[in-house]
Parts: C-alpha cells; structure tokens; sequence
C-alpha cells in the first residue's frame, strides 16, 4: 500500500457520486454482503457527505484558535470515521445506539489536574466500540481505561517532543522492505522474551505474520506488510516517513492508530466544551508541560487522522 498522502487532494475522488458507487459496490461485494449494486447506490452520497463534512470541520479547524480546535478536529474525524464505516456497514446506522461517543471522561477534580493522567473510559456501545468492531475486528473493550500520557506515547510524531522533555524513547526505528519490515533482535530484549515467546507474543497483537529472518547476512525478523490496511503494533511517523517498533509492551500498542487519535480528541474536545477555565488558564499561563504535548498533538492529528482514513479506504482498492 502506498504511504503517499496529499492531503485533501487524496480524497478528491471520493466527491464523485459514480465512483464512490463503483467503490461501495466493490466493498460490498468482497464482503459477501446482499444487493451490493442497490446498497452502493443508497449509500454514496451519505458517503460523500461524510467526506465532505469531515474536510470543512477539519479545515474550519486549521484557521481556528487554539481554544475550540479540539472541538473541530474531533467532529471533522467522526465524519471521516463514519464515511468510512460504510464500507463495512452497508447498514449504518441502523440505531441511534451507535451514534454516542462510546466513551466517556472522568469527572475533574479543580485542583492539580493533569492531563498526563486524565483517563477515559471505553463504553459498551458507541461510535467507538462499533468502529473498533467493523473496522479492525476488535470486540469486548467495554471497561477498559487508558490515561492521555500512554496515547500520546503512540503516536510515533510525538517522539521527538517527549525525548526533549522527558527524555527516553517509546520506538526504535525499524526498515522496511519491499514485503516486509525488518524487525532487530535488539528489540526482544526490551521485552525480555525469547525468539519463539517473541513470535507468539507478536502474532496475538497483528494481523500480520512474524517469522525469523533466514538469510545469512540478516538477523532479527522478517514482518510481512502485504495486503493489511494497519501495521500495528509498528507505528508510521507521517513526518518523518519511517516506521517505528514500540519498545516495551503495551495494552495499546494493539489498538490501531486511528483509535488512539478518536481517544485523545474525544478528551480533549471534552475539555474544550465544558472545563472552561482549566482550558483557557492552560492557554494564556502555559503552566507545565500539558500545552506543549496538547498543541502539537492537535497539530500533529489535523493530518494524520485524515491520512489514517484515507489509508483505510485505500487498502480496499
């Protein structure tokens, strides 16, 4: 699959009624689903449409303050989330049980709150859960919490901030072959594992298979990339165009990257709406490290959601 991302400009096909049709049609039909020539149909306006909100709350966000940014951000990804639920849903949404958020936010406590250790809540229906299922075959994340701290630490864009700021690295960068990344033994030794524990370990996290590299003039491990829409748990730095193995085990290095950018904007677009005066005194005081990690996040996802998406739609092709 191709990394290359242009932005909007790589969404501009999808603003043709015909060819979104010819493409739903083609989704339905790999997955067996009934009168995909009719589903295809009903569906690619609504399609369009969710395409076409996502990029004006995306780019009304661009030009925003800082103040509702998280706010835009997180609708614009809804809407792309939702066009892109239709290719797995003819259906959607067949009940309003599915258009909740799917997750929910602590109450704060006025006094020394961190956003480092703010957490949120996965919920038992919701546009989160429902994603996590029709998209990448994730089910029973119900209860399941996560701090902001260990989501950003996912986002391999973010790594240069926190070596700055709290030294240490979450990822070493691995390379990628024409089929395959290759994986370093130096990596097993941070989890403590042995090359076969390591082989199983990986296999239960990834739709990709994991096998020990063979030839004579390579160590480490050969992790096939063909025809999968997610590397994970291997993370794709945008900027940096290279690719990155998480250095310790995580609960979330499961999860695809485009949930981990749902999770951080649902808070902090929850943050923006109703804790008023934390939001604003962050802003105008700036006081700890809470502003910096927030702005580039929010700088950070204004690319790469859509970009997320749009790999998404593109592994279908």
């Amino acid at each position: 699959m191709s990394n290359i991302f242009e932005g909007w400009e790589s969404f501009v096909s999808y603003y043709s009624a015909s060819h979104v049709q010819a493409f739903l049609r083609k989704c339905y039909q790999k997955q067996g689903f009934d009168q995909p020539e009719q589903k295809s149909f009903e569906n690619c306006y609504p399609f369009i449409y969710y395409i076409e909100h996502g990029q004006i709350y995306y780019e009304q966000s661009e030009a925003a303050p800082l103040l509702i940014k998280p706010i835009l951000s997180f609708y614009g990804l809804v809407h792309l989330i939702k066009a892109a639920i239709l290719t797995v849903d003819p259906n959607y949404p067949e009940t309003t049980s599915v258009l909740a958020h799917g997750v929910s936010a602590r109450k704060r406590k006025k006094q020394q709150y961190s956003f480092f250790n703010d957490e949120v809540k996965l919920q038992k229906s919701g546009l989160f859960p429902f994603m996590a299922e029709k998209m990448f075959h994730m089910k029973h994340l119900e209860g399941e919490k996560t701090i902001m701290e260990d989501l950003l630490k996912q986002v391999p864009e973010m790594e240069g901030l926190f070596r700055k700021m709290e030294g240490g690295s979450h990822f070493v960068q691995i390379p990628k072959q024409e089929k395959h990344f290759i994986i370093p033994p130096s990596i097993i030794k941070h989890y403590h594992m042995s090359d076969t524990r390591f082989i199983e370990f990986l296999s239960t996290k990834s739709f990709s298979p994991l096998i020990k590299a063979e030839e004579p003039n390579i160590s480490g491990f050969h992790y096939s990339h063909e025809h999968i829409p997610d590397y994970k748990p291997i993370r794709f730095d945008l900027v940096r165009k290279t690719y990155h193995f998480p250095i310790s085990k995580n609960t979330l290095s499961s999860f695809p990257e485009l949930l981990i950018h749902y999770l951080l904007l649902y808070n902090l677009s929850m943050i923006a709406r109703y804790e008023t005066e934390w939001w604003s005194e962050l802003i105008k005081m700036m006081p700890n490290n809470d502003y910096p990690f927030i702005k580039t996040f929010l700088h950070i996802t204004s690319t790469k959601g859509p970009y997320l998406v749009q790999q998404y739609l593109q592994s279908w092709t």
